[in-house]
């Protein structure tokens, strides 16, 4: 590990920044030092404006994923080299906000009894009757799963905040056959090729684990992780639960999060009528003008 790789880690640490943030941020300074072949304490504002312009140009990268890599390096020369940094001189792309792809309840069903494996189903099952993130399933302990008041412990989620969400029937008597099977101790969802290890399963697993049954099932929408935890508030959107109560199931730190789920609701797009259909028009089709 080199001395600045060890200075952000630490500074990012005293922070307390999640796992996943701590990964991506160390990797995009990485990735700027080695596009110029040379030491991130040596470059400076100019080298950043080149960078930023190649994630553009070369990598045609997203704003976002542009806003993120501009956050570690601000990151980088404010609190770990305790540099100036002027907004000015780099601003950050427009964040761009995309309506999130929901799958309707028939094709998650589709999506889980279409895991070639009982592991897989039950990640699946976890993942939408949860609504977890990739990263915060990694990382689920056994002892996170309370049924006796019939819920699920997160810890440790996006800033690290702990939420707890419900308990499915569904789910346990899935968790409780995964139990049996896999004898988990430690992990919920213990890493390795037979599920065996002391150590979780990666995120990685949990992508191959929707790859593998979203193939399966035939969706012809690009189905990740991400998709269930959409799935998860938009059904419960659905089905009538308030925005406030899905807020805290997801652990949204600003309701303004939460309210993109308005826009993906089949129950709220259809309770309001299209203005169109309060026109009084004719039942008759026009004829064409007559060519002159």
């Amino acid at each position: 590990m080199t001395h600045l790789r060890k200075m952000m880690l630490e500074e990012l640490e005293r922070r307390n920044y999640s796992e996943t943030t701590k990964d991506c941020y160390i990797q995009a300074v990485e990735d700027y030092a080695r596009y110029f072949n040379r030491p991130p304490d040596k470059l400076g504002p100019e080298q950043i404006r080149q960078f930023q312009a190649h994630l553009f140009t070369n990598r045609k990268l997203a704003p976002n994923t542009v806003n993120q890599r501009l956050a570690a390096l601000r990151f980088f020369y404010v609190k770990t080299l305790h540099q100036s940094w002027n907004a000015a001189e780099t601003p950050y792309p427009k964040k761009v906000i995309h309506l999130p792809v929901v799958l309707s309840q028939e094709e998650v069903a589709r999506l889980i009894d279409s895991a070639p494996y009982p592991f897989d189903r039950v990640v699946l099952m976890t993942l939408y009757g949860t609504g977890a993130r990739r990263a915060e399933l990694t990382h689920l302990k056994v002892t996170d799963i309370d049924s006796q008041r019939m819920i699920v412990r997160i810890r440790g989620g996006k800033g690290r905040k702990d939420r707890e969400v419900m308990l499915s029937q569904k789910l346990l008597e899935a968790l409780r056959d995964h139990w049996h099977r896999y004898k988990p101790q430690e992990w919920l969802f213990p890493g390795g090729k037979w599920h065996t290890s002391q150590k979780p399963i990666t995120t990685k697993v949990v992508w191959q684990v929707c790859q593998r049954a979203a193939k399966r099932a035939g969706l012809e929408k690009r189905v990740h992780p991400h998709i269930l935890r959409h799935c998860f508030a938009t059904h419960l959107l659905e089905a009538g639960a308030d925005l406030r109560t899905i807020q805290m199931l997801l652990g949204h730190s600003d309701l303004e999060e939460t309210t993109i789920y308005l826009h993906v609701s089949k129950r709220h797009l259809n309770a309001t009528a299209s203005p169109l259909d309060l026109l009084t028009l004719s039942t008759t089709n026009p004829e064409p003008p007559a060519s002159t």
